[in-house]
């Protein structure tokens, strides 16, 4: 095999990667907005930007969440990790609807937060003796996960 014939091999099973890590993930959310925290130089400012998404099997219930956006070149370039804090807030926003089987610890909600290996994640659990959806956002990395998180509550309760 030839550098460049194993340039190539590397490169496309990097994007296979990616691709694959891109599509494990429910990423469907609106931008709300951001606000500046940080000036940089050169490059976009630091900022803190909220996101709103619906569960996608629990009609009714809506989530909001905020998180740290690394600015600078390389936040301008898409290579920034950005830091794993965040805040999470989910209500209900109309009757509650569940679609089948809710799945123990289920991924509602997942986007990349670096170009490599680091992902925010929201679960949604249930806690059946309060019956409360209750929903966890954190983040992953390939080494070593990050222990901020965040948790909100959705009691299922009739809409009037």
């Amino acid at each position: 095999m030839t550098l460049r014939n194993g340039c190539r091999a590397v490169a496309l099973a990097a994007l296979g990667f990616l691709t694959a890590l891109s599509l494990s993930a429910p990423s469907f959310a609106d931008d709300i907005g951001c606000v500046k925290t940080g000036f940089q130089l050169i490059g976009p400012d630091n900022q803190i930007c909220v996101q709103a998404f619906d569960d996608p099997r629990v009609a009714g219930v809506a989530c909001h969440l905020s998180s740290a956006k690394t600015g600078g070149i390389s936040g301008a370039l898409g290579i920034a990790s950005d830091p794993s804090k965040f805040s999470l807030a989910c209500r209900q926003i109309g009757p509650i609807s569940i679609n089948g089987q809710l799945k123990e610890n289920e991924l509602v909600f997942g986007e990349s937060a670096s170009l490599f290996f680091k992902e925010v994640k929201v679960v949604r659990m249930f806690d059946k003796k309060r019956n409360t959806l209750v929903y966890l956002v954190y983040s992953t990395k390939l080494i070593n996960g990050s222990p901020f998180n965040s948790i909100s509550t959705v009691p299922i309760m009739p809409w009037k």
